[in-house]
């Protein structure tokens, strides 16, 4: 033990990261409609003079906690290939904004049930060859397959394809095309004590 005091985090100064991890996360509120523009404007200018951890607390304590894996969604764009296999996604896992689907004989199983979203619009670029993919999502989401072409094959959604006014459950726009295949888009089926 050195004697040394050591400062609480409140006590600590602030990095110019730090003031910009601030900024991301009120940005991040606003765009989810958690703050006004006012707001953000407001306390941006607030964490700019900001000094320590302790004079940016009140400005984030009115926010949902940053979940990490969603952070790294956030700004990810992921591109996912299988041949004559399987590419399958399931339990918590990171969706990024944009994802990129190549898939030929083979299948695909994105399951987004639990699922961390960083982002509340999510596109999905899907091209599958003489196969098949399922796309699970959480209840409430929607998803547009409008922008699918099915050549021999066939596309279907069991889930609404436009969102609520006002909604903050996940909307995917999938876009692509399907050959000798099939794309399903669907919330999870429920038998008993099961679910798939």
């Amino acid at each position: 033990m050195s004697g040394e005091v050591v400062p609480s985090r409140r006590e600590l100064r602030m990095s110019d990261a730090d003031r910009e991890a601030v900024v991301a996360r009120l940005n991040a509120a606003v765009a989810e409609g958690r703050l006004t523009l006012a707001e953000f404007s407001d306390r941006v200018d607030a964490v700019l003079r900001a000094r320590t951890f302790g004079d940016v607390e009140s400005l984030v304590a009115d926010l949902p906690a940053v979940d990490p894996v969603a952070s790294v969604a956030a700004a990810d764009a992921v591109e996912l290939r299988s041949q004559a296999g399987q590419l399958r996604r399931t339990g918590r896992w990171s969706v990024p904004r944009r994802l990129v689907v190549l898939a030929k004989a083979g299948s695909v199983l994105l399951d987004m049930r639990h699922a961390v979203f960083g982002h509340r619009v999510v596109e999905i670029e899907l091209f599958t060859q003489a196969g098949s993919a399922t796309i699970v999502l959480p209840r409430g989401a929607t998803a547009n397959i409008d922008g699918v072409t099915t050549s021999a094959g066939s596309a279907r959604v069991k889930v609404p394809a436009v969102p609520e006014p006002g909604a903050t459950a996940p909307h995917v726009v999938i876009t692509g095309s399907t050959a000798a295949g099939t794309l399903s888009v669907r919330y999870e089926y429920r038998f008993w004590r099961w679910s798939w």
